[in-house]
């Protein structure tokens, strides 16, 4: 049945007019009476009783009257939830974490989008940056926060912070006991990191800016941020984890030692395919495209939509 024909005749189910009722269609008497006609012809009853003072409902049109106000009810709500998905108001938004990054920006950057964003579907899981960028690159995710530099084609990083890289040692151990430690106090020292595949670009950046003149001298991997800092507070070696990190566990028996000049850092940022956007992605890049700008390397700070293409 023809939509806009029961449109016409809604509104002149409410005008009981001719003249009204086309009038606020915008067309024609003559048209309006046409289409009448022509819905009455596919309902096979009549729906109205004319008379020279106007029209009443038949019984028939009552009927017809009441369904197609629930179906353009119906109708403007569908088209308000397509253009909200269009818009980025409404649909999924699946996004993934870096392990390394829980808290601070990221988990602020979440809550403001859901404030903005209430009808957005939000599926959220965690996973190292390779492991990220791979579900990315895949199409299983809209966006992810990784930890760069990536080597990695076809991606679009914004950056989201930058925070130092802070030194984790054991309380008994002599670096415990000084203000900044130099990179030639931890040349030979045991360290604790985690595997190089979970974020080589993160790996080797931490590695040449703590051991400039050759490689940590590994003695064990640990899977994520917590199990390293145990194995720091069991006496195994020191490990560099990120601060923010490395304060929101608090594990008993490690202190946390600035590195001397110059600070060692590491950043987070948001990878995104962009010619894979999803509507909904454009509301969290455009809180990203607002954040204050990311300063020199070498400081801690909140970053910008500075963009660079991997």
């Amino acid at each position: 049945m023809d939509l806009r024909r029961l449109r016409y005749f809604l509104v002149l189910a409410e005008e009981l007019n001719f003249t009204r009722a086309a009038h606020r269609l915008h067309i024609a008497q003559p048209a309006l009476s046409q289409q009448i006609k022509a819905l009455e012809r596919d309902v096979g009853a009549p729906l109205l009783e004319r008379s020279s003072r106007g029209c009443r409902l038949t019984a028939v049109g009552e009927v017809v009257a009441r369904e197609a106000g629930e179906l353009q009810a119906h109708a403007d709500a569908s088209q308000e939830r397509i253009r909200a998905a269009v818009g980025g108001r409404q649909g999924q938004l699946r996004l993934a974490l870096t392990r390394s990054a829980r808290g601070g920006p990221v988990d602020a950057l979440i809550a403001e989008y859901r404030t903005h964003h209430p009808d957005v579907d939000l599926v959220v899981r965690t996973g190292w940056t390779a492991h990220n960028v791979t579900e990315l690159l895949a199409g299983r995710l809209d966006a992810a926060f990784v930890r760069p530099p990536l080597d990695t084609a076809g991606l679009e990083c914004r950056h989201i912070a930058r925070e130092d890289l802070l030194l984790a040692v054991p309380a008994v151990h002599p670096l415990a006991r000084e203000r900044r430690v130099t990179r030639g106090r931890i040349a030979a020292e045991p360290v604790i990191l985690w595997p190089r595949e979970n974020a080589p670009g993160m790996h080797d950046l931490i590695t040449r800016q703590l051991w400039p003149d050759g490689g940590p001298r590994i003695v064990r991997e640990e899977p994520d941020d917590e199990q390293l800092l145990l194995s720091v507070a069991a006496g195994t070696g020191i490990a560099p984890v990120p601060a923010g990190r490395a304060r929101a566990l608090r594990i008993p028996g490690v202190r946390l030692k600035h590195m001397s000049a110059p600070v060692p850092t590491v950043d987070l940022a948001l990878a995104t395919q962009p010619h894979r956007a999803a509507p909904a992605l454009r509301g969290l890049l455009s809180l990203v495209d607002a954040l204050p700008e990311l300063p020199a390397h070498g400081q801690s700070a909140t970053a910008s939509s500075a963009r660079s293409m991997t």
